[in-house]
């Protein structure tokens, strides 16, 4: 084969190797755009997806922070209610102690008028300055008794710790264990609450 053809073949097939090798740069160029592309929607997707659960999560935060800020401006609230009727009823327990005072030393005034009167005939009357003491004496006791006292009865009662207080024990023959012997100073309760135990006796034989 003459040398021009050999060298005619030769630069066809090196004009082939290069438009293969340009073909195959191509495609190897084709496959990394699209590798490229594939990976930028992948990442878009990713991010697409991270991002729907960022935005769920952040609006979930603001969310219970608002419930939150909504609480804790109802304890507030509570407590701030709360504080007013501790005043208020404080405020209003003090006016009616008070009242309840000012009523008890109204009832007392004429009780006091009579201790004047008292003390003024002593020197003068005996026998006027008595009755005026047993008035007295009555008076003191209706009022008393107005505002709830009681006198704690225990004449022919059982000894009881919640009324009683025991100072002495004594043998009787002709009372039972635990009988009340005698009152040795009285009791009194204010609307059924003791306030001064009866002191008594009481039988142990």
């Amino acid at each position: 084969m003459p040398s021009f053809m050999k060298d005619e073949l030769k630069k066809k097939d090196e004009q082939k190797l290069e438009e293969m090798q340009q073909e195959i740069n191509a495609a190897h160029a084709d496959e990394a755009d699209e590798a490229e592309e594939a990976a930028s929607e992948s990442a878009e997707n990713e991010n697409e997806e991270t991002q729907e659960p960022q935005d769920e999560a952040a609006a979930q935060i603001e969310k219970l922070t608002a419930e939150l800020k909504e609480k804790e401006d109802r304890v507030l609230r509570l407590q701030a209610d709360f504080e007013n009727f501790r005043r208020r009823t404080s405020k209003e327990k003090e006016e009616l102690s008070a009242v309840v005072t000012q009523g008890m030393l109204k009832d007392m005034l004429p009780l006091l008028d009579n201790f004047e009167r008292a003390m003024a005939a002593e020197a003068k009357d005996g026998e006027a300055f008595q009755k005026g003491v047993e008035m007295i004496f009555t008076q003191f006791t209706e009022i008393l008794k107005k505002n709830g006292l009681e006198h704690i009865e225990v004449e022919g009662q059982k000894f009881d710790p919640n009324f009683h207080q025991a100072v002495m024990r004594v043998q009787n023959a002709d009372m039972e264990d635990d009988d009340i012997a005698q009152e040795l100073q009285k009791g009194y309760m204010v609307k059924g609450r003791v306030i001064r135990p009866s002191m008594v006796q009481v039988v142990a034989n």
